[in-house]
Parts: structure tokens; C-alpha cells; sequence
């Protein structure tokens, strides 16, 4: 059975459950076996062990013949091997002076896997279950004082039965006996060992666990991002393998050998991570390698689940020795790639992540040629725990200044963005301002201009001169006019007429007299009813695109018939065309001349309202057409 290699950094490598309840046994700085220990020199007064022996109990009852001499500690597999159930342990000892003052003590380093303790018939202690579920006492240190009635001069006899399964490597741990005061200390000593050191590698686990989980998550794009995950499962793994060390029930398994199936699953998950974590941190990519550690994992992991419950102990132990070479073949591998000359040089990182997994070589190396015993789990795993927690401090710390620079450089684009935003604001406003002035010219020209062409019209062609209620009228359609180019910003809350009638009534009213006066004829053909109704806007827009073209007419044309059509060949297209008989002229010299203030006003007017206008001139007449899509 291999010794324990109790390594540090999350994989100290110790055995599978059944390694590692012999390896207990191994973990004692004084031990009372079939010679006195250490202390029994100490004071001449001290208990001195007579013998220890040990027999079979298959039937759990303290047996009468089949005693054997042994030494504590012991596994009684290697001694009746395939054996499991009970044994009990016969240990008669001797006090030293039959005067000496203070009460006696007794200390166990732990039964394997459950037990119980008698001082000659009395019964001094007993575990909760001695039956599957077995109680777990192989890795638990505890120590009872004698009761001074239980006691008779001369030899006296501690009993202890200790039961479990033979693939569990049963058996008991290191005995000591003397005074009240020095099996204490020697206790003290022993649940530091056994205890205390195995639980605060169990927290450093839990809180580097969920702590480089957590970096994984916030990083998993990155680079090094992988590494922080395997790191972080190799942690969890490593935790769950610890509760060999640490539980003292076998929940929530049913029997001690499911138990150990768990813990050997947790000890191979764990030599995969460390690989994983190994080849993520050293940019190594080796696919090969990575598939066959995936198979190797499967395998060992059915070989531990569907091991037999008779030869479970043998299963175990060739799966913990492939796992240990798997992980210290990985070790020593990572040496030549963090060590070996490159062009750009070597990484600080991987140096230090080297001479960690060196110490595990040398450890090892030291455990197979048996000169250490035992070795420090929390200070090892808490190195390899700095080691990458270091790296993630320094990367939590470019992460920070990065962010700084960030943050100075949006400040310092957001004021740009702002003063930008400012000059875009003020450039908007003087083109608000500009396109305002252009379309209140231009409602002047259309609108206030036409009526004045009307005007001017009359009083040129009246016979004599005009009747003041005459000129009162010219007047307050200018007014109006006027009215109704100031109260442009407002036309969109206006009403759109019932029907094209309603809305051309006005402007067949204004014109019409003016046309008659001139001797021109007119005709208006409007449509009844809108097949689709333009908006407020449109009709104002098409008001004053008729009022251009009308005051043209009477300005320039020289006409004598006029026509006048509005009409929705499509639901969603309104068509408005004034036609008259005049001279025409020549509209692409008029709109390269650029003179036309009229023509540019129109086509722009159009333009706003979506729609497209069309001006076709000549010796036989002008015909002015706008087609407006109006809006769905």
C-alpha cells in the first residue's frame, strides 16, 4: 500500500480512501506498538505496554484464540488480506509506580473504520453506527480519560473492535498511554494533523474555488481565461476529495464503499483539472494529450464505479497510482516548458507555476524512498493558491488602470462630443433660421404676392377709378393673406376641407372676377370627393402653388382661356394642373437665367410637400402640373 503523499496546491496526492485510511495510521509523532514509545521514557511513573496483539471476529464477538503480535499502527489486510468485518485489538499494559499522582489517559489516532473502546470489561467508548453506514473514526484523533474505578493493580487490558470493509484497508492507528496532561498535548498535536490542517485546506479550497470560478466568468473571452476555470474546478475537486479526510458519517452515501467511489471520482476530476489548468496556464495546447486524459479519466472513473465490492481495495489503489504518475508526469513535462529557451523569452509565471509542481516531484520522490511521513496540505495548497491568485491580482490590477485610461478617454471624448454637439446645435439653428426666412419668402411671393398681382391687376384694368368699397375689399384680402402667412406654424392643426370643392371654393371665388375683368375665360374642373384626403399642410401647399400659377397667368400669359383641373387618378395621388392659351416662354433658358423667383418657389414647395412638379410652356400655352403623393 503506497504511503501517504500529502501534497499541497489542491493535489496533495494522498490515496484513495483506502490508501488513505492506512496513511492515518502513519501520521503520529508517538506510537505505542509492541514497544514503548518515546514518552515512556519520559518519567520512570509512566505506563509501560506489555504487549499488543490482534484477532479475527467475524462474528463481532470478542474472540478466545487467533491472537498475533503487532506493531500499532497497523492494516490488517496486509496481514489476512481479503479479510473484512471486525477485528479486536488486546493491548495489556502496566502502571509505572503504583503511587503516581494524576489520572491516567488514553489516545487513539483513529479506528478504521468505525470502532470501540474498553478499558478491561468496562466499556469506555463507542461509535453511533457499527454497521453499514459505518461511522467514519479512521482519521479522527481522540483521547478519554481512565476511570480510576475501571482500574486494578497490575495488568490492565484496552480492548478495541474495529470494524470495515476489506477494500478500505481497516485497522487502528497509533496508541498512547500516560498521564492526563501528556496524552492531551500529544492529542493537541494530533488534531492539528489529522483535523485542523485538512479543514483549512478544505476553506482555501471552497474560497479559491468560487473565487477563480468567478474571475473565469467575468474573463472566459480572454486569453487566460480558461486557465482561471480548470483552476477553479481543480479547487472544487480537490475539496470534495478532502471530505475522505474530514467526514466522520458516510452521508449522503449509503455504505463506506460508495463513499469511497466518490472520493476516487474527486481525486481523478482533480488530476484532470490540474492537467487542464496546467496546459491553459502554459499556453500548451498538446490535443493529443488532451484527448487521451479525457479517455484516461473515463476509464479510471468506471474502473472505481463499476470496481466489484471484493476487490474494490485493489481497483482503487492501481487508480490512484495511474492518477499520481498522470499528475506528476504532468509536473515534470511543465518543467521543460517553462525552463527551455525561447525567442521570447521565459515567463515569470510559468517559472513559478514550475517550481511549485517541482516541490511535488521532490515530495514525491522523498515519500516512495520513505523519509517523509507526512507533509503541510494548507501551507503548499495556499503557495499554489498565491501563485495564480498573484496573477490574478496583477491582472485585476491592468484591469483597473486599463479602466482608468478608459474612463479618462471617454471623459475626454465626451467633452469633444459635447462641444461638437454645440457647433452642430448652432450650425442647425442658423439653417433653421436661413430655411425659415426662405419659406416665409417664399409665402410671401406665393401668397401675399399673388394677391397683390390681383390687386395691381384690377386697378389697371378698371375703366375708371375703383369704388372705395371696392378697394376695401382688395385690402382686406391682402389682410388675409397676410394673416394666413403668419399663422403658417400653425396650418397643421388646421382643417382639411370636406371635399376638393370646398377646398378650390376660395380660390375660384378670388380669381375668378379678376379673370372676367380681363376678358380670360376660366373653367375649374374639381373632383367631388376625396378618394384620400391630404393633410392640413399638403392643402395649404397647394393653395399657394395655384395662387403662383395663377398670378402668372394674369401677369404674363397673355391668355384667354384658362383651365383648372383637380384629380385623383389613384387613391393615394392627387394631381392639381392649371392650363392656359398664352404666349408661354422658354422654360429651361427662364430656370438658367435663375431670375425666377416664382419657379424656384414653387418647385421648392412642391419638393416639401413630397410631391413633383412639372412646368411645360410654348407659343400654344403653359401648363403647370403637380403630382402629390399623399401620405397613407
Amino acid at each position: 500500500m503506497a504511503r501517504v503523499l500529502c501534497l499541497a496546491a489542491c493535489m496533495a496526492l494522498l490515496p484513495g480512501a483506502a490508501q488513505a485510511q492506512a496513511a492515518s495510521g502513519n501520521e503520529q509523532d508517538n506510537q505505542l506498538g509492541g514497544e514503548p514509545g518515546a514518552g515512556a521514557d519520559a518519567t520512570a511513573c509512566a505506563p509501560r505496554i506489555i504487549s499488543v496483539q490482534a484477532a479475527r471476529a467475524p462474528h463481532g464477538a470478542r474472540p478466545t484464540e487467533g491472537w498475533v503480535t503487532v506493531t500499532l499502527p497497523e492494516v490488517w489486510t496486509r496481514r489476512w488480506p481479503g479479510y473484512g468485518g471486525s477485528a479486536w485489538y488486546r493491548i495489556d499494559w502496566q502502571r509505572g509506580c503504583a503511587g503516581a499522582a494524576g489520572p491516567l489517559a488514553l489516545g487513539i489516532d483513529g479506528i478504521s473504520v468505525a470502532g470501540e473502546v474498553y478499558i478491561n470489561d468496562e466499556l469506555l467508548w463507542r461509535d453511533a453506527s457499527l454497521a453499514e453506514p459505518l461511522s467514519r473514526s479512521w482519521n479522527v484523533p481522540r483521547w478519554w480519560l481512565l476511570p480510576e474505578s475501571a482500574l486494578q493493580a497490575g495488568v490492565n487490558t484496552v480492548w478495541v473492535r474495529a470494524v470495515g470493509p476489506a477494500a478500505l484497508s481497516p485497522g487502528l492507528g497509533a496508541v498512547r498511554l500516560g498521564d492526563a496532561r501528556t496524552v492531551a498535548e500529544e492529542q493537541r498535536h494530533s488534531q492539528w494533523r489529522q483535523r485542523t490542517v485538512y479543514l483549512i485546506n478544505a476553506v482555501v479550497c471552497a474560497v479559491s474555488g468560487a473565487l477563480f470560478l468567478l474571475a473565469w466568468l467575468l474573463r472566459r473571452r480572454e486569453a487566460e481565461g480558461p486557465g482561471y476555470g480548470w483552476f477553479g474546478l481543480m479547487a472544487l475537486a480537490w475539496l470534495a476529495y478532502l471530505t475522505t479526510y474530514l467526514a466522520d458519517t458516510q452521508w449522503p452515501w449509503p455504505d463506506s464503499i460508495t463513499r469511497s467511489r466518490f472520493g476516487m471520482v474527486a481525486l481523478v476530476s482533480y488530476v484532470l483539472c490540474a492537467c487542464r489548468f496546467t496546459f491553459s496556464f502554459g499556453g500548451q495546447r498538446l490535443p493529443w494529450v488532451r484527448r487521451a486524459l479525457w479517455l484516461g479519466a473515463a476509464l479510471g472513473v468506471a474502473a472505481v464505479v463499476f470496481a466489484p465490492a471484493a476487490t474494490a481495495g485493489a481497483w482503487f489503489g492501481w487508480v490512484w497510482q495511474l492518477a499520481m504518475a498522470v499528475f506528476l508526469a504532468n509536473c515534470l513535462q511543465f518543467q521543460w516548458h517553462a525552463w527551455r529557451p525561447r525567442p521570447g523569452g521565459r515567463r515569470p509565471g510559468h517559472m513559478l507555476l514550475a517550481l511549485a509542481w517541482l516541490v511535488f516531484l521532490v515530495v514525491a520522490l522523498f515519500d516512495f524512498l520513505a523519509v517523509l511521513d507526512r507533509w503541510q496540505v494548507a501551507r503548499n495548497w495556499a503557495a499554489l493558491s498565491g501563485l495564480l491568485g498573484g496573477q490574478l491580482v496583477q491582472h485585476m490590477g491592468s484591469v483597473e488602470r486599463f479602466n482608468r485610461d478608459l474612463e479618462e478617454g471617454v471623459a475626454k471624448a465626451r467633452a469633444e462630443l459635447a462641444a461638437a454637439l454645440a457647433r452642430e446645435h448652432a450650425q442647425a439653428l442658423q439653417t433653421a433660421k436661413l430655411h425659415e426666412r426662405m419659406q416665409l419668402a417664399h409665402d410671401l411671393h406665393d401668397g401675399l404676392g399673388a394677391s397683390l398681382v390681383r390687386g395691381l391687376a384690377l386697378v389697371e384694368q378698371a375703366k375708371a377709378p375703383l369704388p372705395n368699397e371696392r378697394v376695401l375689399s382688395i385690402l382686406k384680402v391682402l389682410r388675409d393673406d397676410l394673416r394666413q402667412v403668419i399663422d403658417h406654424g400653425s396650418s397643421a392643426g388646421a382643417t382639411v376641407p370636406d371635399t376638393p370643392v370646398q377646398w378650390a371654393a376660395p380660390l375660384r371665388h378670388r380669381f375668378t372676377r379678376l379673370l372676367d375683368e380681363m376678358g380670360v375665360a376660366s373653367s375649374w374642373h374639381i373632383a367631388p370627393q376625396w378618394r384620400e384626403r391630404p393633410s392640413a399642410l399638403q392643402c395649404l401647399g397647394l393653395t399657394r402653388l395655384v395662387e403662383e400659377a395663377l398670378s402668372n397667368v394674369v401677369k404674363h400669359s397673355r391668355a384667354r382661356h384658362l383651365r383648372v383641373d383637380c384629380v385623383q387618378p389613384q387613391p393615394d395621388t392627387l394631381v392639381v394642373r392649371v392650363q392656359d392659351d398664352g404666349v408661354g416662354f422658354d422654360v429651361p433658358a427662364v430656370q438658367r437665367a435663375g431670375v425666377s423667383v416664382g419657379m424656384r418657389s414653387m418647385a421648392a414647395r412642391a419638393e416639401r410637400m413630397g410631391g413633383t412638379l412639372t412646368i411645360e410652356s410654348g407659343p400654344g400655352g403653359t401648363v403647370m402640373s403637380v403630382s402629390l403623393l399623399l401620405k397613407q
